[in-house]
């Protein structure tokens, strides 16, 4: 089995949907654990503002299992209604996208 991938989900939130946002965020972990794409390290999650281009941001980080887990994410029809909602509450600004996604490998200490 491969090592987890470290995901660091970027959420450029229209004004105003901040909120309801974040409440389809926290059924977004749990949804991911329920299908076992997740491992149990509870997500973190941080909100702010981006200053350029200027907007509500929200940041998630959390841990797919291994390196596959994001892909068979995208087939589970549970996690895909998750993230249709999520959609009409993002916006891209200024040429950057609505969402950004980075996967990452976790290093050990030297």
């Amino acid at each position: 089995m491969s090592e987890p991938i470290t995901s660091i989900a970027r959420y450029r939130v229209k004004p105003g949907c901040e909120s309801e946002f974040l409440e389809i965020v926290d059924r977004h972990w749990t949804t991911l654990r329920e299908v076992e794409l997740v491992t149990d390290r509870e997500p973190e999650v941080y909100v702010g503002t981006e200053k350029r281009p200027e907007g509500p941001l929200i940041v998630e980080i959390f841990d797919w299992v291994d390196e596959d887990a994001s892909r068979r994410a995208h087939t589970h029809p549970l996690v895909s209604r998750i993230w249709e909602a999520m959609g009409p509450l993002c916006e891209e600004r200024e040429g950057q996208p609505a969402f950004e996604f980075a996967g990452l490998r976790r290093l050990a200490r030297r």
